[in-house]
């Protein structure tokens, strides 16, 4: 007995010393595991900035990594990985199907690129999947269904195609509540098993190719709260069956081209429904006089369909109304034409009231002055509106955009508009009001816009909206004005997209500070009476595109220093008095496509070259004096005149020239024997700046920069070191001194001061002086001084270091602007220096930002000069000196065969950066290997969706999270993307691999200044 016993206690300890071994190993198995995948998903994704997975090393347990969460019942298995925003870039490895404890994954806005592993299947405890906003591609995987506990499944704006798989009609059916999959390439019809998800919340497929109708079994979603259907191709009416939605939140139908009445009874179906979309389709019949029973609604869009009849006088029962638009439609108003705006008063949280383009008729009620003071945007343009301009408007001090343009409204504008103190748009043009202009425009510091056009306005241009000092558009034509043209108006730096004061009875000269508005893209002064001659400061204005001063008294010949406005392409000049010879440099605008010099009196031989091959380009007649030029204008040849003295008067010039060559010549000889002899005693001090630069000593700059101390070190390159100093107790300098020991320092120097010496633009660094000095222990001592830049460089910006993390992002309007900068810049020194400019390195870290955040390229440290033939193209010249250098990623291919260097070298660095700019990723981002680069890397997303590569923090600005559509209406988001797919397709024109095959620098600037043009004629 007690041998049995005994044998039974051996047997059963040894099981227990089995099963604990057994649980140990399983313990330390699945630690290893879970680990092992980590560490697997580590190597497959790479941070792009934020150095975010530092902490994913050996040295700490998994669990403390950041992004990492386990569970507190199995030590050390993971149940979160949740790493948003963290710019990771690469691809999810097949591993992550190894943490088999995972309940949630989070992924939202990196750049995580390939397929969605199939393995993510084996995540059977998997209750969130958040894989939003990257560039995934491929198909859904099937077998995502095996996640039995899915509630939330975001797959949001990816690359994903095919269909969208029916095996997950069993996670829909058992838990998923969130379903969104929009803004993919998906195709296909919406699958109706999705009607089996009877606890979906919110379901999303909208912004794919979806086609097909509406399944009816989408009604039996019972809990659904949100739905979006929107942007896809679907057909036939809204079905019956959705009305059993009773828990529905948000209804997003948005240009889904749906047609048929909207059902009388909408409200009553969906009691908690708070926005509904239902833009960009064909709907037709009333709006439902139901619609405000839905008491909670807070957006409501129907705008761009057909709608008919009248609007519903109650909708002020909709007390949490933000945004209401109806616009582009066909909607009337009733006996009491606009009284239904009355219901409005109601609305205390209104923002957005729009009922443009539509058929409505009567007078703007006096009661609009109720309205709430949250209003910021009234739309009430293209009706039939009639009645005085209501004075009353000028109590909606909350007001920022007021647009009655195309109606039939009368009377005077009020003085007391100027009270709006936030309105940023004003249109009132295509009317028939009258009086003057009200001077008190001017109080309105924030306006932006101002467009008067098509009316009747009388009097003089008031001066003070000289005040408004962010005024982009003026268009005050089609009026009759009369007086000057203001100096004050025309002066305004700000205006950089329209002036326009065409067809009125302006009198005077063109004032010379015309020439302020720098950035101005569109100028038309016609048909009007203005005088004297066209003003040389004309030229200042290197963004002029469209330029017409036709139907004037202008006088004089055309001004030689017109020919640095190389960006234009149409010039109207016609029916004035101008004289002289037409200017031979409108040869070399590439970019023009008209010039209208007809009805002038114009003299001699006209050009033959450029533009004047085309007839169909130049408009001439009306000049009796011209000749020559192509057979096909049918002008008289020029005279050769034979008399003696003529003959004799070449000879006589050609001795002069050759005499005085000879001794300019000798004079240049001895210049360069002096200076040679010079160079060899005193190497140190040859510096190639003028006199204009006062030179300051190295105990001044000692002083400025706290003995240069390290807190004062703001930067530093392979040549030096940039300090912040304070020169002469008020001045904010950045001061770059040379590190001499280091090879190439000093001629580093010598290129940075030959330069910058003689060349000035707005986005050019302004070096202030020089130093070439003596240190206090002998040694020598070389610095640069230039303006600081408050702002610091767009590498900041773009990359910002651990702590800089907290600094803004930039915005769409601030990167354009940026990128316009540097490209004016660059295209100065290509096509407007006296001798052709090559900077040599461009990049975000040579491009600074001042305190109104206009870019300025610095480190001329690299700039080489061009010498050639004057009728070479630039670009064909060869460099004055070799060794070229620069900085990797940002260099054209051909340097690094041995190339020199050229314009198409700055234009491929510029192209990159650009991409840089939008995409938010270095050149040198290690997802380049093996040929594939950020040049590759866009162009291949060309053919699908370029949204999808944008940086995610600009993407998150244009789009908060949450928002569907906070703006005027769905049109903003198509202008978006057009814009974004035109900043992309120039930054790859810029930096294609063939030098010939990239797109001219004058070019990119003036494709960049349009974009600029539409962004901000729409709003935007």
């Amino acid at each position: 007995m007690n041998l049995v016993l005994a044998f039974a206690s051996l047997i059963l300890l040894i099981h227990q010393t089995h099963s604990n071994t057994c649980i140990a190993y399983a313990s330390y198995s699945g630690n290893e595991t879970d680990r092992a995948a980590l560490l697997a998903f580590k190597n497959k994704v790479f941070e792009n900035i934020q150095g975010s997975m530092s902490s994913w090393n050996e040295s700490v347990s998994h669990c403390n990594w950041l992004g990492v969460s386990c569970s507190h019942r199995h030590a050390r298995r993971v149940t979160a990985l949740d790493l948003p925003n963290q710019k990771l870039v690469g691809t999810i490895p097949p591993d992550i199907g190894n943490l088999t404890f995972l309940r949630s994954i989070d992924l939202t806005a990196n750049q995580l690129r390939g397929h969605i592993p199939e393995e993510f299947g084996r995540l059977f405890r998997l209750n969130t999947l958040i894989l939003t906003q990257n560039q995934l591609g491929g198909e859904i995987p099937r077998n995502l269904s095996s996640c039995v506990g899915m509630r939330y499944l975001y797959m949001n704006i990816n690359r994903l195609s095919g269909r969208i798989p029916d095996e997950l009609r069993y996670s829909v059916e058992r838990e998923l509540t969130d379903f969104t999959v929009s803004k993919n390439d998906l195709i296909g019809g919406i699958p109706i098993w999705l009607g089996n998800g009877s606890s979906l919340i919110q379901l999303g497929v909208g912004d794919n190719h979806l086609r097909g109708r509406i399944p009816v079994e989408l009604g039996s979603i019972s809990k659904l709260e949100f739905l979006q259907l929107g942007s896809n191709n679907l057909t036939g009416h809204i079905p019956s069956s959705i009305h059993n939605l009773t828990t529905l939140v948000y209804l997003d139908l948005v240009g889904s081209n749906l047609h048929g009445e909207i059902p009388p009874e909408i409200a009553s179906y969906f009691p908690r429904l708070r926005g509904l979309y239902l833009t960009e389709n064909r709907f037709s019949g009333q709006v439902p006089h139901s619609l405000p029973n839905a008491t909670g609604l807070e957006v409501l869009c129907l705008s761009f369909n057909s709608f008919t009849g009248n609007v519903p006088v109650n909708l002020g029962n909709l007390r949490n109304l933000k945004m209401i638009s109806f616009s582009q439609n066909q909607l009337q108003a009733g006996p009491d034409g606009l009284s239904f705006l009355t219901a409005f008063t109601n609305c205390t949280k209104l923002k957005v009231l729009d009922f443009g383009h539509n058929k409505f008729t009567g007078e703007i009620p006096a009661f609009i002055a109720n309205l709430t003071d949250t209003l910021q945007r009234f739309y009430l343009g293209s009706n039939q509106i009639t009645g005085n301009f209501p004075s009353e408007i000028e109590k909606l001090n909350g007001l920022q955009v007021l647009t009655l343009y195309n109606n039939s409204i009368s009377g005077e504008i009020p003085h007391g508009i100027g009270k709006l103190k936030n309105l940023t748009v004003l249109y009132l043009w295509g009317n028939k009001i009258s009086g003057t202009i009200p001077s008190s425009l001017g109080n309105i510091s924030h306006l932006l816009e101002l467009e008067l056009q098509y009316n009747q306005l009388e009097g003089e241009i008031p001066p003070s909206l000289g005040w408004c000092r962010q005024l982009l558009v003026l268009m005050l034509s089609d009026n009759n004005l009369n007086g000057t043209i203001p100096k004050e108006v025309v002066g305004l730096s700000s205006l950089s997209v329209y002036f326009v004061v065409a067809r009125n009875f302006l009198t005077g000269p063109l004032p010379l500070e015309v020439g302020n508005m720098s950035q101005i893209v569109y100028v038309d002064l016609s048909d009007n009476m203005l005088t004297g001659e066209i003003p040389s400061t004309l030229s200042q204005c290197i963004m002029l595109q469209y330029l017409d001063m036709s139907g004037n008294i202008f006088e004089g010949s055309i001004p030689p220093s017109l020919r640095t406005m190389t960006g234009l392409q149409y010039v109207d000049l016609s029916r004035n008095r101008l004289s002289g010879q037409i200017p031979i440099y409108f040869e070399n605008f590439i970019v023009l496509e008209g010039l209208n010099l007809s009805f002038n009196n114009l003299e001699g031989e006209v050009p033959q070259e450029g533009l004047f091959k085309d007839t169909k380009r130049i408009w001439i007649t009306g000049n009796k004096d011209l000749c020559g030029g192509i057979k096909e204008l049918g002008l008289p040849a020029c005279k050769v005149r034979n008399t003696k003295k003529q003959r004799k008067l070449p000879k006589l010039k050609l001795s002069i020239a050759v005499i005085v060559s000879f001794f300019i010549v000798l004079a240049c000889l001895i210049v360069v024997v002096y200076w040679r002899r010079k160079s060899m005693t005193r190497p140190s001090t040859a510096l190639p700046t003028k006199e204009r630069f006062q030179k300051v000593s190295y105990a001044k700059l000692r002083q400025a920069t706290d003995e240069f101390s390290p807190s004062h070190l703001i930067g530093q390159g392979s040549h030096g070191s940039v300090y912040r100093g304070m020169l002469d107790g008020n001045r904010l300098v950045a001061v770059k001194v040379l590190n001499l020991r280091q090879k190439g320092a000093f001629k580093s120097f010598l290129a940075e001061c030959e330069s910058l010496r003689n060349i000035r633009h707005r986005n050019l660094v302004n070096i202030i002086t020089v130093c070439s000095s003596i240190d206090f222990t002998g040694a020598e001592f070389k610095a640069l001084v230039y303006d600081l830049m408050q702002n610091g460089s767009l590498e900041q910006w773009l990359h910002p270091s651990e702590n800089q993390l907290d600094m803004p992002k930039l915005n769409l309007r601030q990167r354009l602007g940026i990128a316009i900068d540097v490209a004016s810049a660059i295209e100065y020194l290509h096509h407007h220096c006296h001798t052709n400019i090559v900077h040599g390195d461009l990049k975000p870290s040579n491009v600074l930002l001042d305190h109104d955040m206009v870019a300025r390229v610095c480190d001329f440290g690299l700039a080489r000069f061009l010498h050639g033939k004057p009728n070479l193209d630039a670009s064909q010249c060869q460099a004055s000196s070799s060794g070229l250098k620069g900085t990797i990623g940002y260099v054209a291919p051909e340097y690094g065969l041995g190339g020199t260097s050229s314009l198409q070298g700055d234009v491929y660095s510029f192209g990159i950066l650009l991409l840089e700019m939008f995409t938010g990723i270095k050149p040198t981002n290690v997802m380049f290997e093996d040929g594939w680069t950020l040049h590759e890397f866009v162009k291949t997303a060309q053919s699908k969706s370029l949204l999808k590569i944008l940086d995610p923090s600009l993407l998150s600005m244009e789009y908060p999270v949450g928002i569907r559509n906070d703006q005027i209406n769905d049109a903003n988001t198509v202008r978006f993307e057009e814009n974004v797919v035109v900043m992309m397709r120039i930054g790859v024109l810029c930096s294609m691999i063939l030098p010939n095959e990239r797109m001219d620098m004058t070019n990119a600037l003036s494709k960049l200044v349009a974009v600029k043009e539409k962004f901000l004629k729409h709003g935007m």
